[in-house]
């Protein structure tokens, strides 16, 4: 990923202006939604008989759990200063970091990592759902492109997944290292890796706090229409940037590396956005397209600061993996998710809620003030 452009520099072209008619749903589109409610309601179900605890259908697996705050940049130019960063503020946060599968794997199995991120104290007209909720929520990956173009493909893609789900976990540890050396053949022919081998357990054994993570799919920036990057900014963070990380015999290699890391260091990223100015190269419905940086460059709107801390505790996992859901329709309406990818997710994540709240007998709801972790 290049480096943000300054706040106040020229950026190319000029941004497109959000309206409903961005987003062109397929007519079966419901249809899919329930497909893929169906999977990912098996995977929970599967993982729930074999483990007696209701987890996550993705990204199971918690590596750690921060504390901080975001705090928007002063001086923003007028078509970055939207919706949560209209204003210069300082909002405390919760981050969670994570891998994607629906099951809980040994580190050795190397796939794409996620970090979500809750923002508390947001004030503003809400998404439809979260009527009454203070949060802004975030959901990234590590790619700025998604494994699927649109809602039929992932429902393919998961229903794949789900077959796997709780199975035969030493092939899945030799498929990864066949999938590590056919990654790195792709990223020598093409020059960029591979999704869909990513997934399957192709993601490089690197350290996940030096990676910058991406909505992937497009929202509503206010007045525009943008994709979401959160990336290193700190010294310490950026020297993490494909970092070699031994995972090999350590089931939980990722959690200890981030406990090692912020027993004694604190942490900065750069919060930053890409303003889509050609709906045409920049596309709301294919998620597989990554938007063109020459056209549109990511900038900086906000920074996140986090202290040194303990990044794990049974207090820490029952709060936030238990107690807490991340969604991207848990927000304001000045950020609406866009595209079919986004879409689908409203269903299906409210499903995975409900039923981890039902399952574990917990209250899942979104925090009105920042907690205070009794680590």
């Amino acid at each position: 990923m290049n480096a943000p452009s300054k706040c106040g520099n020229q950026h190319l072209g000029v941004p497109v202006r959000f309206s409903p008619a961005v987003e062109r749903p397929d007519v079966d589109e419901a249809a899919t939604t329930r497909g893929l409610i169906a999977a990912m309601r098996y995977i929970g179900e599967k993982t729930f008989a074999d483990g007696g605890r209701a987890i996550r259908p993705v990204h199971a697996k918690a590596h750690g759990f921060l504390e901080g705050y975001l705090e928007v940049e002063a001086g923003l130019p007028s078509e970055l200063a939207q919706g949560l960063f209209a204003k210069p503020r300082r909002y405390p946060l919760v981050m969670r970091f994570s891998t994607i599968p629906g099951d809980i794997l040994d580190d050795s199995v190397t796939t794409p990592r996620g970090l979500a991120i809750k923002v508390i104290g947001v004030e503003g007209e809400r998404l439809g759902g979260s009527e009454g909720n203070v949060t802004q929520n975030f959901v990234l990956i590590n790619s700025p492109a998604f494994g699927a173009p649109n809602p039929k493909k992932f429902l393919s893609i998961v229903r794949l997944l789900a077959k796997t789900t709780d199975r035969v976990e030493w092939l899945k540890k030799a498929l990864s290292v066949v999938m590590r050396q056919v990654q790195r053949v792709m990223v020598a022919i093409t020059g960029r890796p591979s999704a869909t081998v990513g997934t399957l357990g192709g993601h490089p054994a690197t350290h996940i706090l030096g990676e910058t993570f991406y909505s992937q799919a497009a929202l509503r920036f206010g007045d525009f229409v943008a994709k979401i990057a959160v990336a290193p900014a700190s010294a310490e963070l950026v020297a993490l940037t494909q970092a070699p990380l031994n995972v090999s015999g350590v089931p939980n290699g990722l959690r200890e590396a981030v406990v090692s890391f912020f027993r004694t260091n604190g942490g900065i990223w750069e919060v930053r956005a890409q303003l889509c100015t050609d709906l045409a190269l920049m596309p709301v419905e294919n998620a597989t397209i990554a938007w063109p940086e020459e056209m549109s460059p990511y900038r900086r709107v906000a920074r996140i600061t986090v202290k040194p801390q303990s990044t794990w505790s049974d207090a820490r996992s029952s709060a936030v993996d238990d107690g807490m859901s991340f969604s991207p329709w848990h927000g304001l309406a000045a950020h609406r998710p866009l595209g079919g990818i986004m879409r689908v997710r409203r269903q299906v994540y409210e499903m995975a809620k409900s039923f981890r709240a039902d399952k574990n007998n917990r209250i899942i709801e979104e925090p009105r003030e920042m907690l205070t972790f009794e680590d």
